[in-house]
Protein backbone atom coordinates (compact mmCIF):
# COMPACT_ATOMS: atom_id res chain seq x y z
CA UNK A 1 0.00 0.00 0.00
CA UNK A 2 2.55 2.43 0.46
CA UNK A 3 4.15 1.88 -2.81
CA UNK A 4 0.77 2.91 -3.82
CA UNK A 5 0.46 6.75 -4.73
CA UNK A 6 -2.91 8.19 -3.14
CA UNK A 7 -4.62 9.04 -6.01
CA UNK A 8 -4.03 5.42 -7.40
CA UNK A 9 -5.93 4.11 -4.17
CA UNK A 10 -9.43 3.23 -5.07
CA UNK A 11 -11.73 2.09 -2.73
CA UNK A 12 -15.44 -0.07 -3.79
CA UNK A 13 -17.31 1.96 -0.81
CA UNK A 14 -15.58 3.26 2.59
CA UNK A 15 -18.96 2.10 4.10
CA UNK A 16 -17.13 -0.77 6.02
CA UNK A 17 -15.55 -1.36 9.00
CA UNK A 18 -11.80 -2.16 7.33
CA UNK A 19 -11.78 0.81 4.69
CA UNK A 20 -9.76 2.66 7.27
CA UNK A 21 -6.75 0.35 7.17
CA UNK A 22 -6.19 1.88 3.19
CA UNK A 23 -5.39 4.89 4.38
CA UNK A 24 -6.13 8.00 2.28
CA UNK A 25 -8.14 6.76 -0.84
CA UNK A 26 -10.91 7.51 -3.35
CA UNK A 27 -14.03 5.61 -2.82
CA UNK A 28 -16.88 5.13 -5.33
CA UNK A 29 -19.82 5.59 -2.66
CA UNK A 30 -20.87 8.70 -4.95
CA UNK A 31 -21.90 6.23 -7.95
CA UNK A 32 -24.43 4.10 -5.66
CA UNK A 33 -26.07 7.17 -5.14
CA UNK A 34 -26.40 8.68 -8.51
CA UNK A 35 -26.63 5.31 -10.38
CA UNK A 36 -30.24 3.95 -11.21
CA UNK A 37 -29.50 0.10 -10.70
CA UNK A 38 -26.76 -1.53 -8.98
CA UNK A 39 -25.69 -3.30 -12.71
CA UNK A 40 -25.05 0.26 -13.61
CA UNK A 41 -23.36 0.82 -10.13
CA UNK A 42 -20.97 -2.01 -11.14
CA UNK A 43 -20.51 -1.33 -14.65
CA UNK A 44 -19.42 2.48 -13.96
CA UNK A 45 -16.85 1.78 -11.01
CA UNK A 46 -15.14 -1.04 -13.38
CA UNK A 47 -15.21 1.67 -15.91
CA UNK A 48 -13.29 4.59 -13.57
CA UNK A 49 -11.05 1.58 -12.43
CA UNK A 50 -9.94 0.90 -15.68
CA UNK A 51 -9.30 4.55 -16.51
CA UNK A 52 -7.36 5.00 -13.23
CA UNK A 53 -5.36 2.22 -14.42
CA UNK A 54 -4.80 3.37 -18.30
CA UNK A 55 -3.53 6.77 -16.73
CA UNK A 56 -1.19 6.17 -14.75
CA UNK A 57 -0.12 2.65 -15.33
CA UNK A 58 -1.21 1.11 -12.00
CA UNK A 59 -4.07 1.53 -9.50
CA UNK A 60 -4.87 -0.31 -6.24
CA UNK A 61 -8.04 -1.15 -5.63
CA UNK A 62 -9.56 -2.47 -2.65
CA UNK A 63 -12.95 -4.38 -1.73
CA UNK A 64 -14.78 -5.58 1.72
CA UNK A 65 -13.65 -9.18 2.14
CA UNK A 66 -12.92 -11.20 -0.43
CA UNK A 67 -12.18 -10.08 -4.19
CA UNK A 68 -13.69 -12.97 -5.06
CA UNK A 69 -16.64 -14.01 -3.10
CA UNK A 70 -19.63 -11.90 -5.28
CA UNK A 71 -17.82 -8.70 -6.12
CA UNK A 72 -19.45 -8.00 -8.99
CA UNK A 73 -16.64 -5.18 -9.96
CA UNK A 74 -14.02 -7.53 -9.73
CA UNK A 75 -15.08 -9.74 -12.00
CA UNK A 76 -15.56 -7.55 -14.96
CA UNK A 77 -12.46 -6.00 -14.07
CA UNK A 78 -10.78 -9.50 -14.71
CA UNK A 79 -12.93 -10.05 -17.65
CA UNK A 80 -11.26 -7.02 -19.31
CA UNK A 81 -9.04 -7.07 -22.21
CA UNK A 82 -7.72 -3.62 -21.71
CA UNK A 83 -6.28 -4.02 -17.84
CA UNK A 84 -3.86 -6.62 -16.42
CA UNK A 85 -5.85 -7.66 -13.04
CA UNK A 86 -3.88 -9.34 -10.13
CA UNK A 87 -6.30 -10.27 -7.26
CA UNK A 88 -4.62 -10.26 -3.64
CA UNK A 89 -6.37 -13.35 -1.34
CA UNK A 90 -8.18 -11.92 1.53
CA UNK A 91 -10.32 -12.95 4.41
CA UNK A 92 -14.12 -12.94 3.55
CA UNK A 93 -17.11 -12.50 5.67
CA UNK A 94 -18.07 -16.10 4.86
CA UNK A 95 -15.19 -17.42 7.83
CA UNK A 96 -16.76 -15.01 10.18
CA UNK A 97 -20.22 -16.78 9.32
CA UNK A 98 -19.36 -20.32 9.49
CA UNK A 99 -17.82 -19.57 12.80
CA UNK A 100 -21.08 -18.01 14.14
CA UNK A 101 -23.06 -20.28 12.48
CA UNK A 102 -21.24 -23.44 13.86
CA UNK A 103 -21.26 -24.94 10.70
CA UNK A 104 -19.49 -26.76 8.00
CA UNK A 105 -20.75 -25.19 4.90
CA UNK A 106 -19.57 -27.76 3.04
CA UNK A 107 -21.15 -30.86 4.85
CA UNK A 108 -23.91 -28.49 4.84
CA UNK A 109 -24.30 -27.80 1.18
CA UNK A 110 -24.76 -23.96 1.89
CA UNK A 111 -25.14 -22.41 -1.41
CA UNK A 112 -24.22 -18.64 -1.27
CA UNK A 113 -26.41 -16.50 -3.29
CA UNK A 114 -26.86 -12.42 -3.98
CA UNK A 115 -29.96 -10.77 -2.38
CA UNK A 116 -30.25 -8.63 -5.71
CA UNK A 117 -30.42 -12.07 -7.77
CA UNK A 118 -32.16 -14.48 -5.25
CA UNK A 119 -35.21 -14.90 -7.29
CA UNK A 120 -33.08 -16.74 -10.00
CA UNK A 121 -30.01 -17.53 -8.63
CA UNK A 122 -32.10 -19.71 -5.79
CA UNK A 123 -34.48 -21.02 -8.06
CA UNK A 124 -35.20 -24.74 -7.54
CA UNK A 125 -33.33 -24.66 -4.51
CA UNK A 126 -34.53 -26.16 -1.44
CA UNK A 127 -31.28 -26.66 1.17
CA UNK A 128 -29.28 -24.19 3.13
CA UNK A 129 -28.65 -20.37 1.51
CA UNK A 130 -26.64 -18.29 2.60
CA UNK A 131 -27.51 -14.72 1.16
CA UNK A 132 -25.72 -11.75 0.76
CA UNK A 133 -25.71 -8.00 -0.58
CA UNK A 134 -29.31 -8.02 1.67
CA UNK A 135 -28.66 -4.52 2.63
CA UNK A 136 -32.08 -3.21 3.21
CA UNK A 137 -35.70 -4.64 4.40
CA UNK A 138 -37.35 -3.92 1.06
CA UNK A 139 -34.60 -6.71 -0.37
CA UNK A 140 -34.99 -8.89 1.88
CA UNK A 141 -38.94 -8.18 1.70
CA UNK A 142 -38.13 -9.16 -2.03
CA UNK A 143 -36.49 -12.43 -1.26
CA UNK A 144 -39.69 -13.34 0.56
CA UNK A 145 -41.93 -12.35 -2.24
CA UNK A 146 -39.91 -14.74 -4.73
CA UNK A 147 -41.18 -18.06 -3.00
CA UNK A 148 -44.62 -18.98 -3.76
CA UNK A 149 -46.27 -21.77 -1.19
CA UNK A 150 -49.20 -21.82 -2.91
CA UNK A 151 -50.88 -20.19 -0.33
CA UNK A 152 -50.25 -22.86 2.35
CA UNK A 153 -48.93 -20.44 5.10
CA UNK A 154 -46.28 -23.33 6.02
CA UNK A 155 -43.09 -21.08 4.68
CA UNK A 156 -43.93 -18.35 7.20
CA UNK A 157 -42.30 -20.67 10.55
CA UNK A 158 -39.63 -21.73 8.78
CA UNK A 159 -36.36 -20.64 10.52
CA UNK A 160 -33.96 -18.66 9.65
CA UNK A 161 -30.95 -16.23 10.60
CA UNK A 162 -30.03 -12.74 10.67
CA UNK A 163 -26.12 -12.14 10.35
CA UNK A 164 -26.28 -8.13 11.30
CA UNK A 165 -22.60 -6.67 11.47
CA UNK A 166 -20.76 -9.34 12.31
CA UNK A 167 -17.12 -9.30 14.12
CA UNK A 168 -17.90 -5.29 15.15
CA UNK A 169 -18.55 -4.08 18.28
CA UNK A 170 -22.63 -4.05 17.22
CA UNK A 171 -22.75 -7.30 15.94
CA UNK A 172 -26.12 -9.33 16.12
CA UNK A 173 -27.02 -12.61 15.37
CA UNK A 174 -30.87 -12.45 15.41
CA UNK A 175 -32.97 -15.69 15.23
CA UNK A 176 -36.37 -15.31 13.30
CA UNK A 177 -38.91 -16.68 10.48
CA UNK A 178 -39.18 -16.10 7.36
CA UNK A 179 -42.80 -14.44 8.12
CA UNK A 180 -40.19 -11.45 10.13
CA UNK A 181 -37.26 -11.33 8.53
CA UNK A 182 -37.91 -8.24 7.11
CA UNK A 183 -38.86 -6.94 10.48
CA UNK A 184 -36.92 -7.29 13.64
CA UNK A 185 -33.99 -5.06 12.51
CA UNK A 186 -33.07 -2.31 10.35
CA UNK A 187 -30.55 -4.13 7.58
CA UNK A 188 -27.87 -2.50 6.05
CA UNK A 189 -24.76 -3.06 4.02
CA UNK A 190 -23.40 -5.35 7.12
CA UNK A 191 -26.36 -7.96 6.80
CA UNK A 192 -26.75 -11.02 5.45
CA UNK A 193 -29.48 -13.63 5.85
CA UNK A 194 -29.20 -17.73 6.44
CA UNK A 195 -31.68 -20.04 5.54
CA UNK A 196 -30.82 -23.60 6.97
CA UNK A 197 -33.50 -25.58 5.22
CA UNK A 198 -35.42 -23.72 2.79
CA UNK A 199 -37.97 -27.03 1.81
CA UNK A 200 -39.71 -24.55 -0.89
CA UNK A 201 -38.75 -23.60 -4.28
CA UNK A 202 -38.35 -19.66 -5.38
CA UNK A 203 -40.65 -18.13 -7.51
CA UNK A 204 -38.52 -16.88 -10.04
CA UNK A 205 -41.12 -15.71 -12.96
CA UNK A 206 -42.91 -13.10 -10.71
CA UNK A 207 -40.20 -11.64 -8.74
CA UNK A 208 -38.40 -10.92 -12.37
CA UNK A 209 -41.76 -9.64 -13.08
CA UNK A 210 -41.50 -7.33 -9.82
CA UNK A 211 -38.11 -6.30 -10.58
CA UNK A 212 -38.81 -4.99 -14.14
CA UNK A 213 -41.61 -2.69 -12.56
CA UNK A 214 -38.74 -1.27 -10.36
CA UNK A 215 -36.74 -0.76 -12.95
CA UNK A 216 -39.03 0.78 -15.17
CA UNK A 217 -40.16 3.14 -12.38
CA UNK A 218 -36.79 4.00 -11.76
CA UNK A 219 -35.65 4.44 -15.49
CA UNK A 220 -38.43 5.13 -17.79
CA UNK A 221 -39.25 9.01 -18.08
CA UNK A 222 -43.31 8.30 -18.47
CA UNK A 223 -43.07 5.83 -15.97
CA UNK A 224 -41.18 7.93 -13.38
CA UNK A 225 -44.02 11.02 -13.30
CA UNK A 226 -47.18 8.98 -12.90
CA UNK A 227 -48.61 8.82 -9.47
CA UNK A 228 -51.46 6.98 -7.84
CA UNK A 229 -54.09 9.50 -8.92
CA UNK A 230 -52.71 9.29 -12.74
CA UNK A 231 -52.89 5.57 -12.60
CA UNK A 232 -56.76 5.51 -12.24
CA UNK A 233 -58.01 5.98 -15.74
CA UNK A 234 -55.35 2.90 -17.09
CA UNK A 235 -56.61 0.74 -13.81
CA UNK A 236 -60.03 1.04 -15.10
CA UNK A 237 -59.46 0.88 -18.86
CA UNK A 238 -57.52 -2.48 -18.21
CA UNK A 239 -60.13 -3.71 -15.85
CA UNK A 240 -63.04 -3.46 -18.95
CA UNK A 241 -60.69 -4.73 -21.24
CA UNK A 242 -60.48 -8.25 -19.17
CA UNK A 243 -63.85 -8.39 -19.04
CA UNK A 244 -64.38 -8.00 -22.56
CA UNK A 245 -61.54 -10.67 -23.27
CA UNK A 246 -63.30 -13.09 -20.71
CA UNK A 247 -66.34 -12.17 -22.41
CA UNK A 248 -64.67 -13.21 -25.71
CA UNK A 249 -63.60 -16.75 -24.70
CA UNK A 250 -67.26 -17.87 -25.50
CA UNK A 251 -67.36 -21.44 -24.98
CA UNK A 252 -63.88 -21.82 -23.67
CA UNK A 253 -63.46 -23.97 -20.84
CA UNK A 254 -67.07 -25.86 -21.66
CA UNK A 255 -65.77 -28.22 -24.03
CA UNK A 256 -66.22 -25.88 -26.93
CA UNK A 257 -63.48 -24.52 -28.42
CA UNK A 258 -61.63 -25.08 -25.25
CA UNK A 259 -58.43 -22.46 -25.29
CA UNK A 260 -60.12 -20.24 -27.21
CA UNK A 261 -59.34 -16.13 -26.53
CA UNK A 262 -56.42 -17.77 -23.98
CA UNK A 263 -54.05 -15.96 -25.34
CA UNK A 264 -55.95 -12.44 -25.40
CA UNK A 265 -57.07 -12.92 -21.57
CA UNK A 266 -53.59 -14.06 -20.46
CA UNK A 267 -52.24 -10.36 -22.21
CA UNK A 268 -55.12 -8.19 -20.35
CA UNK A 269 -54.82 -9.93 -17.20
CA UNK A 270 -50.61 -9.15 -17.48
CA UNK A 271 -51.92 -5.91 -17.97
CA UNK A 272 -54.04 -5.11 -14.97
CA UNK A 273 -51.29 -7.24 -12.97
CA UNK A 274 -49.14 -4.63 -13.46
CA UNK A 275 -51.59 -1.80 -12.48
CA UNK A 276 -51.62 -3.60 -9.57
CA UNK A 277 -47.41 -3.58 -9.51
CA UNK A 278 -47.38 -0.43 -10.62
CA UNK A 279 -48.96 1.02 -7.32
CA UNK A 280 -47.12 -1.07 -5.39
CA UNK A 281 -44.21 0.06 -6.45
CA UNK A 282 -45.17 4.09 -6.15
CA UNK A 283 -45.50 3.27 -2.78
CA UNK A 284 -42.57 1.23 -1.97
CA UNK A 285 -40.49 4.03 -3.42
CA UNK A 286 -42.47 6.58 -0.47
CA UNK A 287 -41.77 4.26 2.17
CA UNK A 288 -45.29 3.24 2.55
CA UNK A 289 -46.04 -0.76 1.83
CA UNK A 290 -44.39 -3.05 -0.86
CA UNK A 291 -46.36 -5.56 -2.98
CA UNK A 292 -45.48 -8.11 -0.58
CA UNK A 293 -47.77 -6.60 2.35
CA UNK A 294 -50.19 -6.67 -0.58
CA UNK A 295 -49.85 -10.15 -1.20
CA UNK A 296 -49.80 -11.13 2.54
CA UNK A 297 -53.35 -8.59 3.02
CA UNK A 298 -55.48 -10.53 1.04
CA UNK A 299 -53.48 -14.07 1.62
CA UNK A 300 -54.84 -13.29 5.64
CA UNK A 301 -57.75 -11.57 4.72
CA UNK A 302 -59.03 -15.10 2.59
CA UNK A 303 -57.73 -17.12 5.16
CA UNK A 304 -60.12 -15.57 7.84
CA UNK A 305 -62.46 -15.10 5.42
CA UNK A 306 -63.16 -19.16 4.38
CA UNK A 307 -63.07 -20.58 8.09
CA UNK A 308 -64.78 -23.65 6.07
CA UNK A 309 -61.93 -24.31 4.58
CA UNK A 310 -58.82 -23.01 7.14
CA UNK A 311 -61.13 -24.07 10.15
CA UNK A 312 -63.75 -25.84 11.76
CA UNK A 313 -67.01 -24.12 10.27
CA UNK A 314 -69.29 -26.34 8.35
CA UNK A 315 -70.19 -24.68 5.18
CA UNK A 316 -71.48 -26.99 1.79
CA UNK A 317 -73.18 -24.89 0.13
CA UNK A 318 -72.27 -21.02 -1.78
CA UNK A 319 -75.54 -19.52 0.53
CA UNK A 320 -73.73 -20.63 3.56
CA UNK A 321 -70.19 -19.26 2.64
CA UNK A 322 -71.54 -15.86 1.35
CA UNK A 323 -73.70 -15.99 5.15
CA UNK A 324 -70.32 -16.85 6.71
CA UNK A 325 -68.67 -14.26 4.67
CA UNK A 326 -70.81 -11.64 5.37
CA UNK A 327 -71.05 -12.27 9.03
CA UNK A 328 -66.40 -12.06 9.32
CA UNK A 329 -66.74 -9.12 7.70
CA UNK A 330 -68.80 -7.28 9.29
CA UNK A 331 -67.18 -8.47 12.87
CA UNK A 332 -63.47 -7.40 10.92
CA UNK A 333 -65.19 -3.72 9.77
CA UNK A 334 -67.28 -2.35 12.61
CA UNK A 335 -69.24 -0.45 10.40
CA UNK A 336 -71.66 2.43 11.21
CA UNK A 337 -74.03 1.79 8.31
CA UNK A 338 -75.11 -1.48 5.99
CA UNK A 339 -73.94 0.90 2.35
CA UNK A 340 -70.20 1.75 3.87
CA UNK A 341 -67.93 0.09 1.91
CA UNK A 342 -69.88 0.33 -1.44
CA UNK A 343 -67.48 2.14 -4.15
CA UNK A 344 -68.88 5.34 -4.91
CA UNK A 345 -67.16 5.34 -8.19
CA UNK A 346 -68.97 2.25 -9.38
CA UNK A 347 -71.13 1.87 -12.58
CA UNK A 348 -74.21 3.46 -11.46
CA UNK A 349 -76.14 0.85 -13.01
CA UNK A 350 -73.61 -1.77 -10.62
CA UNK A 351 -73.95 0.90 -8.00
CA UNK A 352 -77.68 0.72 -7.95
CA UNK A 353 -77.37 -3.21 -7.64
CA UNK A 354 -74.94 -3.09 -4.96
CA UNK A 355 -77.39 -0.61 -2.72
CA UNK A 356 -80.55 -2.73 -3.43
CA UNK A 357 -78.81 -5.78 -2.06
CA UNK A 358 -77.11 -4.55 0.78
CA UNK A 359 -80.67 -3.20 1.97
CA UNK A 360 -82.32 -6.69 1.06
CA UNK A 361 -80.00 -8.51 3.18
CA UNK A 362 -81.84 -6.20 6.31
CA UNK A 363 -85.19 -7.52 5.35
CA UNK A 364 -86.14 -4.07 3.22
CA UNK A 365 -87.08 -5.84 -0.04
CA UNK A 366 -90.30 -7.65 -1.99
CA UNK A 367 -90.19 -10.79 -1.13
CA UNK A 368 -90.21 -11.84 -4.53
CA UNK A 369 -89.77 -10.53 -8.36
CA UNK A 370 -93.69 -10.12 -8.70
CA UNK A 371 -93.54 -7.31 -6.23
CA UNK A 372 -90.96 -5.73 -8.04
CA UNK A 373 -92.49 -5.56 -11.54
CA UNK A 374 -95.32 -3.42 -10.66
CA UNK A 375 -92.58 -0.57 -9.66
CA UNK A 376 -91.23 -0.29 -13.32
CA UNK A 377 -94.81 0.86 -14.99
CA UNK A 378 -95.40 3.30 -11.65
CA UNK A 379 -92.25 4.79 -12.13
CA UNK A 380 -92.92 4.75 -15.80
CA UNK A 381 -96.18 6.93 -15.55
CA UNK A 382 -94.66 9.24 -12.60
CA UNK A 383 -91.81 10.23 -15.53
CA UNK A 384 -94.42 11.05 -17.88
CA UNK A 385 -96.35 12.97 -15.78
CA UNK A 386 -93.11 14.99 -14.54
CA UNK A 387 -92.31 18.66 -15.14
CA UNK A 388 -89.10 18.83 -17.16
CA UNK A 389 -87.02 20.21 -13.67
CA UNK A 390 -88.12 16.99 -12.19
CA UNK A 391 -88.10 14.38 -15.23
CA UNK A 392 -83.98 13.88 -14.48
CA UNK A 393 -85.07 12.27 -10.69
CA UNK A 394 -88.01 10.49 -12.15
CA UNK A 395 -85.37 8.44 -14.83
CA UNK A 396 -83.64 7.54 -12.16
CA UNK A 397 -86.24 6.38 -10.13
CA UNK A 398 -87.27 3.96 -13.30
CA UNK A 399 -83.73 2.93 -13.77
CA UNK A 400 -83.39 2.14 -10.11
CA UNK A 401 -87.16 0.06 -10.81
CA UNK A 402 -85.77 -1.95 -13.32
CA UNK A 403 -82.51 -2.69 -11.86
CA UNK A 404 -84.27 -3.91 -8.84
CA UNK A 405 -86.87 -6.61 -11.15
CA UNK A 406 -83.91 -7.02 -12.49
CA UNK A 407 -82.01 -8.32 -8.82
CA UNK A 408 -84.55 -10.69 -8.27
CA UNK A 409 -84.68 -12.72 -11.49
CA UNK A 410 -80.54 -13.22 -10.51
CA UNK A 411 -79.08 -10.64 -13.50
CA UNK A 412 -76.82 -8.44 -13.21
CA UNK A 413 -77.65 -4.96 -14.81
CA UNK A 414 -74.50 -4.32 -16.63
CA UNK A 415 -74.44 -6.76 -18.38
CA UNK A 416 -77.93 -7.02 -19.20
CA UNK A 417 -77.61 -3.70 -21.41
CA UNK A 418 -74.34 -3.81 -22.24
CA UNK A 419 -75.46 -7.18 -24.03
CA UNK A 420 -78.08 -4.96 -25.36
CA UNK A 421 -76.53 -2.55 -26.84
CA UNK A 422 -73.52 -4.63 -28.24
CA UNK A 423 -77.17 -6.42 -29.94
CA UNK A 424 -78.10 -3.15 -31.08
CA UNK A 425 -75.03 -2.41 -32.45
CA UNK A 426 -74.40 -5.30 -34.63
CA UNK A 427 -77.91 -5.12 -35.97
CA UNK A 428 -77.68 -1.45 -36.76
CA UNK A 429 -74.26 -2.05 -38.31
CA UNK A 430 -76.03 -4.92 -40.80
CA UNK A 431 -78.41 -2.19 -41.41
CA UNK A 432 -75.72 -0.14 -42.37
CA UNK A 433 -74.14 -3.10 -44.80
CA UNK A 434 -77.52 -3.61 -46.18
CA UNK A 435 -78.33 0.04 -46.92
CA UNK A 436 -74.91 0.25 -48.76
CA UNK A 437 -75.12 -2.88 -50.72
CA UNK A 438 -78.71 -1.02 -52.38
CA UNK A 439 -77.45 2.35 -52.65
CA UNK A 440 -79.53 3.77 -49.98
CA UNK A 441 -78.48 7.26 -48.01
CA UNK A 442 -78.91 6.37 -44.55
CA UNK A 443 -78.46 10.27 -43.49
CA UNK A 444 -81.27 11.23 -46.33
CA UNK A 445 -83.59 7.93 -45.45
CA UNK A 446 -86.93 8.30 -43.98
CA UNK A 447 -88.20 6.46 -40.81
CA UNK A 448 -90.27 3.98 -42.66
CA UNK A 449 -87.31 3.19 -44.85
CA UNK A 450 -84.88 2.40 -41.53
CA UNK A 451 -87.63 0.57 -39.79
CA UNK A 452 -88.23 -1.84 -42.93
CA UNK A 453 -84.62 -2.49 -43.36
CA UNK A 454 -84.19 -2.69 -39.28
CA UNK A 455 -87.19 -5.73 -39.65
CA UNK A 456 -85.45 -7.59 -43.07
CA UNK A 457 -82.68 -7.84 -40.50
CA UNK A 458 -84.17 -9.12 -36.96
CA UNK A 459 -85.96 -11.99 -39.46
CA UNK A 460 -84.54 -15.53 -38.62
CA UNK A 461 -82.78 -17.43 -41.41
Amino acid sequence: IAATPVGERLLRTARHPSAHQLGEAHSFDDVYEAADSFADVYAEIAERVVAAATATGHALYAVPGSPLVLERTVAALRGDERVAVDVLPAVSFLDVVWARLGIDPVEAGVRLVDGHEFATAAAGVGGALLVAHTHANWVLSDIKLAIDDAGSGELDATPVVLLHHLGTPAEQIVHTTWAEMDRVLAADHLTSLYVPALGVPAAAGYARFHALARTLRERCPWDIEQTHESLVPYLIEETYEVVDAIAALGGAGEGEGEGAGDEHLIEELGDLLYQIEFHATIAEQQGRFTIADVTQGIHDKLVRRHPHVFGSVAADDAETVLTNWDAIKRAEKQRSSVFEGIPGSLPALNYAHAVQKKAAKLGFDWPDVAGALPKIAEEADELLAAEPGDQPEEAGDLLFAVVNVLRHLGIDPESALRAAANKFRSRFEQVEQLAGARGIDLHAADLATLDALWDEVKAPG
